[in-house]
C-alpha cells in the first residue's frame, strides 16, 4: 500500500494540483464567543472571589479585567493563549493539581471546554481599562445600523450603466468606480454552469451537460443562463443543498451530545425535521411562513392533518438543541429556555440575545429585561424531546408529538436492542424500558404550550433560585418598529405573537439576516462577515444600500421566496463574475471586499462527500429514509460506531453530537452546539491524509477503476485517462493531463509488480490509484 500512496501522491502533484490557503479565524468571532461563553461564565461563577469588589481576592488573583486574567495570581500566568492544556485556568477548572476552582465543586464539563475553545482561539479579550463595577441601564435607543427600519435605497446610476443586468449589479459596480476599481471579465460557461450546479444542488455537472449548456449559452447567451437556473432551481437536489445550510442555523443533530456527565442520548425522530426542511426548500415555502411554523407551527390553523403533522414537525427548531445535565442543575429548565433564546435570537435575528441572561448586555441595547421577556415566553412552553435514552439524570422524560398521516417504519422482526441501558445508582444493566407510545406510532420532537402560561422573573446572576422582578412576556425592545412589544393574549405563550412580531416586513433584523445568508452561501462571503451577528461587535455591511435593496425587494416583491431571492442573484452580472482577475484588482481589493471578481470556494464536507460518489457512480439521489438510529433510544457513548454505510447524500446520514459521521468529520463540519451560520474553511494536513487512507475513498476510487477498466482489455490507456478526468473533474482533458496520467499509471504498474504477479489485478490497483489521486486534486475540492 505504501507504493500506492506514493502513486497517489505524484499523480497529486503531477496533474493539476495549485494551494490555495485557508481562511483565519475572524477576530470578532473570538470577541463574539468571549461575550455569550466566557464572559457569562465569569461573571456567574468567578467574580464573586476574583473581581475589585469581591471581599477576599482568592489566590491574588482577578478575572475581571483582561490585563489581571492573563497575569495571573500567586501560582503564575493564568493562561497561555493557543495551548489551554498548559494553562493554569484549565488545570483549576478540571481540578488537577492540586489547583480547584470553584472550590466547592467544578463547572459543568461544556463550561469547562468553553474556556479551553477561548483559550486555544488565542484568548480574545474585549476588555479594557478599569472594570464598571455596576453596569449602567441599558439604552435601547439605539442608532445602530442593524435597528434601524429597512428603507428601500435609490439606485445608483454609475457610468458604465450598460454593465448592469440586475440593480444589484449598479450598487457593486457604484462601488467599484467609486474605489477606482473596474471589475473582472465574465466567467467561462464551463465554470459558470460548475458553480450554479453546486451552488444550487451541491453536485457537479456532468461532461453530456456541460457540452449541452456551452452550445445552448453560444446560441442564446443568457436565455440559457436562465433556463439552466430554472431546472437546478426545480430540481429536488435544491432542498437538499438549501435545507443543509439551514440546518447548520437550526444547530441540528440527532443526539444530545455530552451533556456534561459524559453521557449523549440519541433523538431518534429527529430526522422528521431534517426532511421538513429539505421539503419546505423544495416547495419555496415563504420565509416568513417558514420562521413561524418553526417557532409556533403547533398553534397555527391547519387545513388538513397533513399540513397539521408538517407544523408541529416544524417546532422541532425549538427541541433538537443540546441540553446540559439534569443532574445537580437547578438552572436546567432555565438552560433549555436561553438555548432557544440564543437560537431564535443569532438564527433569526442575528442578534446575541442570550448574552442577556446574566447582566444587561454588556455591548448591544438588550438590557435582561428584554430577555427575560423573551424567557417567558419560552418557560409558558412545553419542550418535548422524548426519552433522553431512559437517562433521567441527562434530562427528564417528555411527551412526543404523535403525528397522524405521517408514515413510520417499524422496527424489523425480532429487533432487540443491544444496548442496554445502565442504571445510574446500582452501575447494574436495567430492564429495555417499555415505550410509552405504541410501535409503528409516528412520533415527532417539538413544542406545545404549557397549561397555564405565565410571565418569567428575573434570574439574578442567572441562577433560577435568586429570583427579581416579574417581567411581562415580550420582544426586543430595541427594534425601532410601530406596534406592540408584549404578548396581549396572555392565554397563550406568547410564541404565535412573538413569530409574526419577527415575520413582519418592516422586522428591521429578518429579512436582512436571511438575505445576507443567502449572499453568504452564493459569493463566498457575506454582505455582513458576521452571519450570525449583527450587533455592535459584528461587523458593518460593506454595501448597507445593497443589503436593504436586497432585503425590501426580498419581504415586498419576492413574497419572501428564496428561489426568487437566489435566481436574481446568481443572473446577476457581479455573481457571473470570473474568479480570475489582473493583478491590480487582486492587489486593490484581496479580500474581494467590493466584489470585483468571484471567490474561489472550497466545497463543504457534504459536497466533497456526494461528488466521490457522483463521480464513482455510486450516488444514490432517492431521499434517504428516516435515520439509522430511528428505532434506537440509546445513549451515543455505549453504542459504539452507530453510522452505517450509505450511498444517499450526505445530509440523509446521522449527524450525531460528539460523533459526526466519519466521512464528513475531516472538513470543518459544525458541532451542532449552537447556530452556525457560517462554516470555518480550514486547510490542515489531515484533509489530505483523510483523502489519502480514508476506507471511503480507497472504496469508491477501486468502484471508479473497476468501472473504467469494464469496458475491456482493448480500450486504449488514453481513452480511460480521459474518461477518468470527465468522471471526476467533469470537464474535458487539457493538453497534456492524459499523457502524464497513462505515464505515472505505468510507473506504478511497474512499481506493483513485485507485490501483485496478476496482471489484472495489479492493473485495477494502478487505475485505482490514479482515481483516487485525482480525487484528491484541489480541483476537485474546489469550485471557481
Amino acid at each position: 500500500m505504501s507504493h500506492l500512496r506514493r502513486l497517489i501522491t505524484l499523480v497529486s502533484v503531477g496533474l493539476l494540483v495549485g494551494s490555495v490557503d485557508g481562511s483565519a479565524a475572524d477576530d470578532k468571532a473570538g470577541i463574539a464567543f468571549f461575550e455569550s461563553k466566557i464572559r457569562p461564565a465569569l461573571v456567574k461563577h468567578c467574580y464573586e472571589c476574583h473581581s475589585k469588589d469581591a471581599k477576599k481576592l482568592g489566590g491574588k488573583l482577578r478575572l475581571d479585567t483582561r490585563e489581571d486574567l492573563r497575569k495571573g495570581g500567586e501560582s503564575g500566568a493564568s493562561i497561555a493563549a493557543g495551548k489551554p492544556d498548559e494553562s493554569l485556568l484549565i488545570h483549576a477548572l478540571r481540578w488537577e493539581d492540586n489547583l480547584e476552582m470553584p472550590p466547592k465543586e467544578p463547572l459543568p464539563e461544556p463550561v469547562i471546554a468553553d474556556f479551553a475553545k477561548w483559550i486555544a482561539m488565542g484568548a480574545p479579550d474585549p476588555r479594557t481599562g478599569p472594570p464598571v463595577p455596576v453596569a449602567p441601564p441599558v439604552d435601547t435607543r439605539t442608532t445602530h445600523w442593524s435597528f434601524q427600519p429597512v428603507k428601500k435605497p435609490l439606485v445608483p446610476e454609475p457610468k458604465a450603466g450598460d454593465w448592469a443586468r440586475d440593480p444589484v449589479d449598479r450598487f457593486i459596480l457604484a462601488a467599484l468606480e467609486t474605489a477606482g476599481l473596474a471589475p473582472t471579465d465574465d466567467a467561462p460557461p464551463e465554470t459558470l454552469i460548475r458553480r450554479l450546479t453546486f451552488d444550487l444542488t451541491g453536485l457537479a455537472p456532468t461532461p453530456g451537460q456541460v457540452a449541452a449548456y456551452v452550445e445552448d449559452f453560444r446560441t442564446h447567451g443568457q436565455r440559457a443562463v436562465e433556463r439552466l437556473v430554472d431546472d437546478l432551481l426545480a430540481s429536488p437536489q435544491f432542498g437538499e443543498r438549501w435545507g443543509r445550510h439551514w440546518l447548520d442555523v437550526a444547530r441540528y443533530a440527532e443526539s444530545n451530545g455530552n451533556d456534561g456527565l459524559s453521557r449523549n442520548p440519541t433523538f431518534p425522530h429527529a430526522w422528521r425535521y431534517r426532511d421538513y426542511v429539505i421539503q419546505a426548500f423544495n416547495d419555496d415555502t415563504p420565509y416568513d411562513r417558514f420562521i413561524t411554523e418553526q417557532i409556533a407551527g403547533d398553534l397555527m390553523p391547519a387545513e388538513d392533518d397533513a399540513q397539521r403533522d408538517r407544523q408541529l414537525v416544524a417546532t422541532g427548531f425549538l427541541a433538537i438543541g443540546s441540553k446540559p445535565a439534569k443532574a445537580m442543575n437547578e438552572n436546567f429548565d432555565m438552560d433549555v429556555v436561553d438555548d432557544q433564546i440564543a437560537t431564535v435570537g443569532s438564527g433569526i435575528m442575528g442578534i446575541s440575545v442570550a448574552c442577556a441572561r446574566c447582566h444587561d448586555h454588556k455591548h448591544d441595547p438588550i438590557p435582561t429585561r428584554d430577555y427575560y421577556a423573551m424567557a417567558g415566553i419560552f418557560q409558558s412552553t412545553e419542550t418535548l424531546w422524548g426519552m433522553a435514552a431512559y437517562e433521567g439524570l441527562t434530562a427528564p422524560s417528555t411527551d412526543l408529538h404523535v403525528l397522524k398521516v405521517a408514515q413510520n417504519v417499524p422496527p424489523p422482526a425480532g429487533f432487540v436492542e443491544t444496548v442496554v441501558p445502565i442504571d445510574s445508582n446500582t452501575g447494574k444493566p436495567r430492564a429495555i424500558p417499555k415505550s410509552k407510545w405504541p410501535v409503528g406510532t409516528p412520533l415527532a420532537m417539538g413544542v406545545r404550550d404549557r397549561k397555564e402560561p405565565a410571565d418569567a422573573r428575573i434570574n439574578l446572576k442567572g441562577e433560577s433560585k435568586k429570583l427579581g422582578d416579574s417581567v411581562p412576556r415580550g420582544f426586543l425592545s430595541a427594534c425601532v418598529m410601530p406596534g406592540e412589544k408584549t404578548v396581549t393574549d396572555g392565554a397563550q405563550s406568547g410564541r404565535l405573537e412573538l413569530a409574526r412580531w419577527l415575520a413582519r416586513p418592516d422586522h428591521p433584523l429578518t429579512a436582512r439576516v436571511m438575505t445576507n445568508r443567502v449572499w453568504l452561501h452564493l459569493f463566498g462571503q457575506g454582505l455582513v462577515g458576521t452571519p450570525d451577528d449583527f450587533g455592535i461587535y459584528g461587523d458593518e455591511p460593506t454595501h448597507p444600500a445593497l443589503l436593504d435593496h436586497l432585503a425590501v425587494r426580498f419581504a415586498g416583491e419576492m413574497g419572501w421566496s428564496v428561489k426568487s431571492l437566489i435566481r436574481a442573484l446568481v443572473l446577476s452580472r457581479t455573481y457571473q463574475l470570473d474568479s480570475t482577475a489582473d493583478g491590480a484588482l487582486v492587489e486593490a481589493d484581496p479580500g474581494n471586499r467590493w466584489h470585483g471578481r468571484h471567490l474561489r470556494r472550497r466545497l463543504d464536507a457534504e459536497a466533497i462527500r456526494d461528488r466521490i460518489l457522483q463521480a464513482s457512480g455510486e450516488l444514490d439521489l432517492r431521499p434517504g429514509d428516516g435515520s439509522a438510529i430511528r428505532h434506537r433510544d440509546i445513549m451515543v457513548q455505549l453504542a459504539g460506531s452507530l453510522h452505517q454505510p450509505s450511498n444517499h447524500r450526505s445530509v440523509y446520514l446521522c449527524y450525531l453530537r460528539n460523533s459526526p459521521p466519519p466521512e464528513l468529520a475531516p472538513f470543518d463540519l459544525p458541532d451542532a452546539l449552537g447556530v452556525a451560520g457560517r462554516r470555518e474553511t480550514t486547510a490542515l494536513p489531515a484533509q489530505s491524509l483523510f483523502l489519502l487512507n480514508s476506507p471511503f475513498v480507497v472504496e469508491q476510487s477501486r468502484i471508479l477503476a473497476r468501472r473504467l477498466l469494464a469496458a475491456g482489455s482493448a480500450v486504449e490507456e488514453s481513452a480511460l485517462a480521459a474518461e477518468a478526468i470527465r468522471s471526476v473533474l467533469a470537464r474535458e482533458p487539457v493538453s497534456g493531463e492524459v499523457e502524464r496520467a497513462v505515464a505515472l499509471v505505468r510507473d506504478a504498474d511497474a512499481q506493483l509488480r513485485s507485490l501483485q504477479p496478476d496482471a489484472t489485478l495489479r492493473r485495477e490497483w494502478a487505475w485505482a490509484g490514479a482515481c483516487q489521486a485525482l480525487l484528491a486534486t484541489n480541483e476537485f475540492r474546489y469550485v471557481d
